[in-house]
């Protein structure tokens, strides 16, 4: 029988850390050592950090965003096209094309995708507050930024549907060949993706 080698403290924040996404066990007890050892650099600052977002992080009214704010940075920044609303799954996504600085557009978090299978219907989601967005005055475009998935793209196609009386233009991200991609190495679909929807050079 193993014996412990720290004390159920420390084992508590080991098996914290093995939850977060990445972290398997051994990589958890290197990040618990790490901490530990910077424990006044890394732990405390992080352990204050924490207890601030507990207590100060939202989910926005208007978009679904987090943030400490409500409504969020993004709705609230008057730089941004109103016009335009760009429909994502989870606020990992919107972090996502923020980091890319691909569109100065406003945003819609659904919650996630429409999934039969997993039980997740459009009451689960936050569309209808999308399709009232949708007919506000100044939106005139409406992206769906969803994974090219079954659930992603079904998702897509039922928000397409309930938009055809609003009157704003539905477009979705382009998929195929991606950036530095070399052709050998991509799996049919995209491949096939990437041919139906070629553009002019």
């Amino acid at each position: 029988m193993p014996t412990a080698v720290a004390g159920p403290e420390i084992e508590r924040l080991i098996q914290l850390l093995a939850r977060l996404p990445g972290l398997g066990p051994r990589s958890a007890r290197r990040a618990a050592l790490h901490l530990i050892k910077k424990r006044e650099l890394l732990m405390a600052p992080l352990a204050a950090a924490l207890e601030t977002a507990m207590e100060k992080i939202e989910i926005c009214k208007v978009c679904g965003n987090i943030d400490t704010q409500n409504p969020c940075t993004v709705c609230t920044d008057s730089r941004r096209d109103a016009s335009i609303i760009v429909v994502v799954a989870d606020v990992a996504d919107l972090w996502a094309l923020e980091r890319a600085h691909a569109i100065n557009g406003r945003y819609h978090v659904l919650g996630g995708t429409l999934s039969p299978l997993d039980g997740v219907g459009p009451q689960d989601l936050s569309i209808d507050t999308l399709i009232s967005r949708a007919h506000e005055t100044p939106v005139k475009e409406v992206i769906l930024a969803l994974n090219a998935t079954v659930d992603g793209q079904t998702t897509a196609h039922y928000i397409t549907e309930l938009l055809q009386d609003a009157d704003v233009k539905v477009t979705r991200l382009a998929h195929g060949v991606p950036v530095g991609g070399e052709l050998d190495y991509l799996d049919e679909g995209t491949l096939t993706a990437a041919i139906k929807q070629r553009t002019l050079f």
